[in-house]
């Protein structure tokens, strides 16, 4: 299938490349722009231009466009290595969540200063021993009077020392089988018992964080949804999550580089090159059929599956390609040292293939 945008989003496109070429001229270039590139400042110019929200609802305060336009500006964003990670989670998953299960009361708490580029948010959901299995996690939120207290550990939340809030998934219940008993809460990131401790990684980034809980108090209206039956919830989250244009186009700079250092009179290596272009495309109309919603339910671990593990075939091309260059620790080594953790956030490679054939398939177990 091929399409062509309409005269308005050609628009919104070149106006958008535009501003993400502005930006990394003031702030450089990332890859995995959507995790690696952190500037508030540029957040908040996102919502300036009105492309924070963008298919929300404009009865809470989105602009009420359509998915394709917000996957035209944050393809172009991510892939130019465009700053925006200080925005995208609340913008991607938060915001949606809060206006989908959300009291009219944390709407207007909430979606405001998210809209306005000006709150940071992190998702509290992965846990040591746990990792992508939401049912096995621990973290207690015990009721206690007009406030939760909340005590456990977290692990590989992503801007977990800069956040503003946490979008916490906690255990309210141990009655229930595992799946049940789970609830979301808001989490001030500032409130006293919260200790972060930011985790390097191999490519030199710290956005990943554990994060300990210790007697956190919390106010009891800062429960999202149904109490102890969230676990539907964080599934829909998920979809947001995992069938996004950020899994396809992290590292689309370091292909584009390599692409023209590229012997293309050699045969393999166009064979290569024509691969790398048809997975593209391919996952592209992946990523639109989520952002559309045309998918079934649970789809988006097959298209995360397939756009991360393209992600990490453009590393080996580029690992090939550039020889030596590749070795500097620059732009280009930190992003090739960073290519493994794509199959791995978000849902491992393997989980996910579970899910698709419990789920997506049906398959016996």
């Amino acid at each position: 299938m091929d399409f062509s945008w309409s005269p308005e989003q050609r628009v919104l496109h070149e106006n958008a490349r535009g501003v993400a070429r502005d930006a990394v001229s003031r702030y450089g270039a990332s890859t995995d722009a959507w995790m690696n590139g952190f500037a508030k400042e540029f957040a908040r110019e996102l919502a300036a231009h009105g492309w924070i929200g963008m298919s929300w609802p404009a009865s809470h305060g989105g602009s009420g466009g359509s998915p394709l336009d917000r996957f035209i500006v944050g393809e172009v964003m991510i892939a130019e290595g465009a700053p925006i990670a200080a925005s995208w989670f609340a913008d991607r998953q938060v915001g949606p969540a809060i206006i989908g299960y959300g009291t009219e009361d944390q709407q207007r708490r909430f979606l405001p200063g998210i809209l306005a580029g000006e709150m940071t948010w992190c998702i509290g959901m992965s846990e040591p021993g746990a990792g992508s299995d939401v049912a096995a996690l621990r973290t207690s939120a015990r009721r206690d009077g007009r406030h939760w207290v909340i005590n456990g550990q977290k692990i590989w939340t992503s801007f977990a020392a800069v956040a503003d809030y946490c979008y916490l998934i906690c255990r309210t219940s141990t009655e229930a089988r595992p799946h049940l008993g789970i609830s979301e809460i808001v989490v001030p990131m500032d409130a006293p018992g919260i200790t972060v401790r930011p985790i390097a990684d191999m490519a030199g980034g710290h956005h990943f964080c554990e994060v300990f809980f210790d007697d956190v108090r919390v106010r009891a209206d800062n429960l999202i949804g149904q109490e102890g039956a969230a676990f539907s919830q964080t599934m829909r989250q998920l979809e947001h999550e995992r069938g996004g244009i950020d899994r396809l186009v992290s590292n689309r700079l370091i292909y584009l580089l390599a692409r023209t250092r590229a012997d293309l009179t050699r045969a393999s290596v166009r064979q290569e090159v024509a691969a790398l272009e048809t997975a593209y495309h391919a996952g592209r109309l992946l990523v639109i059929r989520e952002s559309l919603r045309q998918g079934p339910a649970g789809f988006s671990a097959v298209s995360k599956r397939f756009c991360t593990v393209h992600e990490q075939r453009v590393a080996q091309f580029a690992w090939s390609t550039l020889g030596m260059d590749a070795t500097g620790w620059d732009l280009i080594g930190r992003a090739l040292c960073y290519s493994p953790s794509y199959t791995i956030m978000g849902g491992t490679h393997e989980i996910l293939g579970n899910i698709i054939g419990e789920r997506v398939l049906a398959l016996p177990r």
